[in-house]
């Protein structure tokens, strides 16, 4: 379906790697680049694969604070009738289509730029991943400049 993507493998296996891709054409999440995190278990194809965003997104299926994705949606085309994991975008997009398209919009602008990418990756980093170089004042300035306003 869409061409513009790219696969960063994790920890130089099979098992984990980033995706990183761009909003769909013709959609309200056009613009917006987002890096997701996927995670095959070793029963993978016969358990269902862990998929997160890393950069936030405003979307029914999507938990806003954490990045998780509802998985019962990945296999299905998804409707509001699903459990949605964000209930006010799923709301709004019953209730108020354009409003809708509107935050998704003012989300792409606020954190689905190409540079909000690697601070969101930075960000998300456990403390057994930062390297000696990464893990100084440095890094907490950069962290904190980052917060919600």
């Amino acid at each position: 379906m869409m061409s513009d993507y790219k696969v960063e493998m994790i920890n130089d296996g099979m098992q984990e790697f980033y995706v990183h891709f761009h909003g769909p054409n013709e959609s309200p999440y056009h613009g917006g680049v987002w890096k997701v995190r996927v995670e095959l278990p070793d029963a993978y194809p016969y358990k269902s694969p862990s998929i997160g965003f890393i950069n936030r997104i405003y979307h029914p299926n999507v938990d806003e604070m954490s990045g998780s994705v509802c998985l019962d949606v990945i296999n299905q085309t998804w409707s509001p009738m699903f459990d949605p994991l964000n209930g006010e975008a799923a709301a709004l997009l019953m209730r108020d289509r354009a409003s809708y398209e509107q935050k998704v919009k003012e989300y792409c602008e606020k954190y689905a730029k190409p540079e909000d990418i690697g601070a969101a990756t930075e960000e998300q980093s456990s403390d057994e991943e930062l390297t000696e170089d990464e893990d100084d004042d440095s890094s907490d300035e950069q962290v904190a400049g980052k917060a919600d306003p």
